[in-house]
């Protein structure tokens, strides 16, 4: 009788941890998709009403709907004049809001924008062999940098602090990289350390 009651016990247990990781696995798939149709929801808004009506594939229309709007933006700020006025815009404007330049960076980042301000993954020494990944968040000149240590699993959420340049080793890699390592509690560090010790040697 006991080895039945084991037998079943150990089946379950082998079940749930292949069944629960599904299970997760699904319902952070169906936030990512309501996440994008919300983004493309005022985009469609532009169009005249019923220009969409009830799509059947939602989730195709929204992804096709941000390329087109980023592609189309992005072609118009190739031009000199486009992208001072959109400056100028975001200056008066959307750049008053720390909100706005604390995402702004932090796609930047994402997307592997190369640009001052975003959000870029680094090693800090923290001294007796041991290291951290950080985020750097703002260059202050000779002060160092405003670096941002993330705690395992959450990714963009941990102590803020201000370390020397020299503690510091830039990391050749994505921010959404860094950042799956990080929700993975460090799974994938290796490789990511491995690609950045090729691109120095």
């Amino acid at each position: 009788m006991n080895n039945i009651l084991k037998f079943f016990k150990l089946a379950a247990q082998g079940g749930l941890l292949v069944l629960l990781p599904i299970l997760l696995f699904i319902l952070l798939l169906m936030e990512i998709v309501q996440m994008v149709i919300g983004l493309a929801t005022p985009i469609a808004g532009l169009f005249p009403a019923g220009t969409f009506g009830d799509p059947k594939h939602p989730l195709v229309l929204a992804v096709i709907l941000l390329a087109g709007a980023s592609l189309l933006i992005g072609i118009a700020m190739q031009s000199s004049a486009a992208q001072r006025l959109g400056n100028w815009i975001q200056k008066k404007t959307l750049a008053k809001l720390p909100i706005y330049r604390f995402v702004k960076a932090l796609v930047s980042g994402l997307v592997g924008a190369e640009k001052t301000g975003s959000f870029k993954p680094a090693l800090f020494d923290a001294g007796n062999g041991q290291r951290e990944i950080v985020y750097l968040v703002e260059d202050l000149g000779d002060e160092g940098f405003t670096a941002l240590f993330p705690h395992a699993p959450t990714g963009f959420a941990g102590q803020v602090k201000i370390v020397a340049k020299d503690r510091i080793a830039p990391l050749d890699a994505s921010l959404g990289d860094v950042s799956l390592v990080m929700n993975h509690m460090g799974l994938g560090a290796g490789k990511l350390l491995k690609t950045n010790d090729e691109v120095e040697k």
